[in-house]
Formats: structure tokens, C-alpha cells, sequence
């Protein structure tokens, strides 16, 4: 049986993405989602902040990040967000 990724991140992220942008379930058919290949065309972007929000013994214990990426404790939701420029794109993972 094959793990739909794209989807598990997704559902993962979508959550938080709400939170940081203010938006009911009701919005969240409009949260982009970005692929792998659309990221790696950003990645050098200025403009693109990369968040890792795996739980802290996931993102410890793993050894794939994403070169560049921030760590943001999502426990600390409301300490973080608003300490981010608000004109940026937000990319977060958490697989």
C-alpha cells in the first residue's frame, strides 16, 4: 500500500497554516500547497521562509531537513508567528 505524503503533509500543516493566517476550516480549501519540485524552484528565493514544525524528537532525531529551514516549535505557535515578516511566503513541513 502506497503513503500518499502529499496528503499527510497537507493534513499535518494544515492546522497551523490556520492559525498563522487567521483562517476557519471553512477557508482552508484555499491554503496552497506547494509540491517538492515548486519548492525547490523557490528555494533560493528571498522571499520563501522554510519552518520545520516537526515534533521536537521527530526533527531531532531525523536526519533529512531541508537545507536552509527554520526550526519552529509548534507548541510555541503564538510565541514565533509574530516574529516573521509578514510579507514572506511561509513554507511549512513536518515530514
Amino acid at each position: 500500500m502506497r503513503t500518499n505524503y502529499k496528503k499527510i503533509t497537507y493534513f499535518a500543516i494544515l492546522p497551523v497554516l490556520m492559525l498563522l493566517t487567521g483562517t476557519s476550516m471553512s477557508d482552508a480549501k484555499d491554503v496552497p500547497i506547494m509540491t517538492k519540485e515548486e519548492l525547490k524552484a523557490q528555494m533560493d528565493s528571498s522571499d520563501v521562509m522554510i519552518l520545520d514544525v516537526r515534533k521536537g524528537k521527530d526533527w531531532k532525531s531525523s536526519e533529512f531537513k531541508i537545507k536552509g529551514a527554520s526550526r519552529a516549535n509548534p507548541k510555541e505557535l503564538d510565541k514565533w508567528a509574530e516574529t516573521y515578516p509578514k510579507d514572506k511566503t511561509f513554507v511549512l513541513y513536518c515530514a
